[in-house]
């Protein structure tokens, strides 16, 4: 059977580094001394250290700090018909920059799979890039939207099946979110953390089933019950409206140790020891996520380094963020055989899970 492998991946970020503005942003937001501080005390545990956007952001003499263009005026923030013209207007471009850095030919690609959850447009993403970048106008065209964090997982699980079925597809698989068109005028403070997450990014990605890099093994998606609500992803008047609830790291660090308890053929292990998984390809979805996946599975201090590394650079970029993890596995040119095993969160509450081998 044809064995599809991930050969390449690439990233690229706007240009601008928004964390400590945000986190000055975010002060004159909030109303209260208690929640001042609070929030002071939450973004130095973060373990975010930058995050990108189109953004540029300016201060005034008096600390105020806001973007140039005046995006995002205290008491004025855009409608959602304006976050989308943006994002049709910038997210081709940042797709462009993250597929040259493949250095491929672009009339190779037979199919293009194209994930993204914070925009809409009309012709769609994937029609620009196809355009933009001169491939075949032909090339076969999946879109993956609005399903958060996990469809990273979807995406390459798509390219998967794809080579499966087609075992000369050249697969180029996009991964785009821009995360900081979507941040809400609101004094909350629980709302205002979980936008201290959130940053921009893109990667391309390069599926086929040549013998190089990392071989995709299978993929398993797994829904936590009654957790439903505890990540929504809401179209609202004012953007996209992210509800991430305080009990997300929690369930997930029980989850895991129950499959750790399981450990049968069907959980997240595939009836394995973590232990036998060398390599960890983990969605940096939150410095707390990523303590519940290692503390639920009883994982060693180092083994969720790249996911950390990650986070630390870049934020949590959605769809976008465990592509980097791969990115970094890849360079790291890892001897061969080695066993890994990858795992994103999202809406459900869900974890789509995939196992892969070095190459």
């Amino acid at each position: 059977m044809t064995v599809a492998h991930l050969n390449a991946v690439a990233t690229a970020n706007p240009p601008h580094d928004v964390h400590r503005a945000f986190e000055t942003f975010v002060e004159g937001l909030l109303n209260e001394r208690r929640d001042k501080a609070l929030f002071r005390r939450m973004a130095g545990r973060s373990g975010i250290e930058h995050r990108y956007s189109f953004f540029e952001p300016v201060y005034d003499p008096n600390g105020f700090v806001a973007d140039r263009e005046g995006f995002y005026t205290p008491g004025a923030f855009p409608p959602t018909s304006k976050r989308m013209a943006r994002y049709a207007a910038t997210a081709p471009g940042l797709a462009a920059d993250a597929i040259a850095k493949l250095d491929l030919d672009p009339e190779s690609i037979t199919h293009l799979v194209v994930a993204s959850c914070t925009g809409f447009m009309a012709p769609g993403l994937d029609q620009v890039i196809v355009e933009k970048t001169g491939m075949n106008p032909g090339v076969e065209r999946s879109v993956l939207g609005f399903m958060g964090c996990y469809a990273a997982v979807n995406s390459l699980r798509t390219a998967h099946h794809i080579v499966r079925s087609t075992p000369d597809a050249r697969v180029l698989v996009v991964n785009l979110e821009l995360c900081s068109l979507h941040f809400q005028d609101v004094p909350d403070l629980e709302r205002l953390l979980s936008m201290l997450l959130f940053g921009d990014g893109a990667t391309a990605a390069l599926v086929t089933a040549d013998a190089s890099g990392l071989a995709l093994t299978d993929f398993r998606a797994v829904a936590l019950p009654d957790s439903a609500g505890l990540i929504t992803w809401d179209v609202g008047d004012s953007g996209f409206d992210m509800h991430l609830s305080g009990e997300v790291p929690q369930r997930i660090q029980k989850a895991m140790a129950a499959e750790l308890a399981r450990n049968d053929d069907g959980g997240i292990l595939r009836g394995q020891r973590p232990e036998d998984y060398p390599i960890w390809a983990v969605h940096a979805g939150g410095r707390a996520i990523l303590d519940a996946v290692e503390t639920g599975l009883g994982l060693g201090a180092t083994a969720l380094q790249r996911s950390r590394d990650v986070l630390r650079e870049f934020g949590n970029m959605s769809s976008a963020t465990l592509m980097f993890v791969l990115a970094r596995i890849l360079a790291s040119r890892p001897a061969s055989d080695q066993a890994g095993l990858g795992m994103a969160f999202g809406p459900g509450l869900a974890a789509e899970s995939f196992r892969f081998r070095t190459v």
